[in-house]
């Protein structure tokens, strides 16, 4: 890593905390999670910040920033676009969606049906759009941020696993304290403080970033350690489904890129052990026996990785 990417990082990180007040940790993350070409699922309560959060990044990065608001009337072809025939030319073109967007935020993901929710599934996995046989490469930084309510509100529909799967992490902003919630309501009574922020970076920054993001090295007794957490989730007996080999492959990917946030060029244990529950929690599904006895999956998460004796690197 440069000093001038260093100093890139940094910056980034201190105008969106700026905003967004004691959540230090979850921007790292998010931020580490776009550098390594995957994408964030955010579940919380409305009021929390989320779409705040998903317009600062793409601020700060001077980026194009897409939204679609989800809900159960909304089509697919809203989102990727539509095919349409002007009358002066006689000629059909190709009306792009808010899809095509360097920073897509899909507001409230599990507002909308899951044939809808499907329509993100080859933009996510591949980046790309494909419209009546015509594929349509998406930017090289594409990026979605999906935000959901608690699947027991109601007018939701549950993400299948699929849609899931494409998510690399799942996290929670969560509340504020007391204090920050003062400080953010001072902060916003006369001019929002989004408005302040300043572009640090451009598209070929963070095209740089994550070139550099695939030189960070990862020692082999890590990636033993990431394999011997994905086989205790598989193998554990309150869990139906464990942590699959895509789900490896991804953890490995966001432990670089998180060192590479954290101003490393090398994987340590702590960054494997600090992203293992955003990765994991939305990947692995509890059994019958359970969800009877009213385990949670974090708790049985948090059994598994402490009873698996990291490596000193």
């Amino acid at each position: 890593m440069s000093s001038s990417q260093k100093k890139q990082i940094d910056q980034v990180l201190d105008q969106v905390n700026s905003v967004i007040l004691g959540k230090e940790e979850q921007v790292q993350m998010i931020f580490a999670t776009w550098l390594s070409g995957g994408h964030v699922l955010l579940e919380d309560l409305p009021g929390t910040g989320k779409t705040v959060l998903s317009k600062c990044f793409a601020k700060v990065c001077n980026l194009s920033f897409g939204r679609v608001q989800f809900t159960p009337d909304l089509l697919p072809n809203d989102i990727i676009g539509t095919t349409i025939y002007e009358q002066e030319s006689q000629k059909f073109y190709f009306r792009k969606g808010a899809i095509f967007s360097d920073f897509f935020l899909a507001d409230e993901i599990n507002r909308a049906t899951p044939r809808t929710q499907a329509a993100l599934l080859e933009a996510m996995g591949e980046r790309q759009v494909t419209v009546e046989n015509r594929t349509t490469k998406l930017s090289d930084s594409f990026f979605v941020m999906a935000t959901q309510n608690p699947i027991e509100q109601h007018g939701t529909f549950p993400l299948p696993e699929a849609q899931l799967d494409r998510f690399t992490i799942k996290i929670s902003l969560g509340g504020l304290s007391k204090d920050l919630e003062m400080k953010m309501i001072k902060n916003q009574l006369k001019q929002h403080p989004i408005d302040k922020l300043k572009a640090i970076i451009n598209e070929d920054d963070l095209l740089g970033l994550k070139e550099s993001v695939l030189n960070v090295k990862i020692d082999d007794a890590l990636v033993e350690y990431i394999l011997t957490i994905a086989k205790s989730t598989r193998e554990h007996p309150l869990l139906k489904h464990g942590l699959s080999a895509r789900g490896s492959l991804i953890f490995s990917k966001l432990a670089k890129a998180y060192a590479f946030v954290k101003g490393r060029d090398f994987v340590v244990a702590s960054d494997i052990y600090e992203i293992s529950l955003p990765v994991m929690n939305h990947r692995v599904i509890l059994t019958e026996d359970a969800l009877f006895e009213g385990r949670d999956m974090t708790s049985i998460l948090s059994e598994i990785l402490k009873s698996i004796r990291a490596p000193k690197t």
